[in-house]
């Protein structure tokens, strides 16, 4: 049983290591990395709002509440009355967002009915300035 030490050459210099001993340097960028951790401020995910400050006043009316409804077919109705075409539909929420207390608007629409038809509703509301816009009835959408 032998052994082999030398590189068979029987020269009396070593040969040059050719290869970089990487533990000293991956050992360095661990360090590295973990001050970077340590160092990044947490980011907070939330989002600002301006909440009113000081008491509200009381209210002793119920507002007045006007109701969009949408059936399956994309018919408008307001109130109970079927609005006959879109600009009809922009007179009448122009008419409320030029109040200067609005109404609330109540938007209702059918589950049967395609999105383009309600989308339209509130872009129309939103470019008028309508503000006071909420969608009622989305427990039909639960599965």
């Amino acid at each position: 049983m032998g052994m082999n030490v030398g590189s068979g050459s029987k020269s009396a210099d070593p040969e040059p290591m050719i290869e970089m001993n990487m533990t000293p340097l991956i050992d360095v960028l661990l360090v590295l990395i973990i001050m970077l951790i340590i160092t990044i401020p947490i980011q907070n995910h939330a989002v600002n709002l301006n909440m009113p400050a000081g008491t509200p006043p009381m209210q002793t009316t119920q507002p007045e509440v006007v109701t969009i409804d949408v059936a399956a077919d994309g018919t408008i109705i307001w109130n109970g009355e079927v609005v006959p075409d879109r600009a009809q539909l922009e007179a009448r929420l122009q008419g409320l967002a030029a109040m200067p207390d609005q109404p609330e608007v109540h938007l209702r629409p059918n589950k049967m009915v395609s999105y383009k038809s309600v989308a339209a509703v509130m872009a129309s509301a939103q470019r008028l300035g309508v503000t006071k816009l909420g969608m009622v009835g989305n427990e039909q959408f639960i599965k």
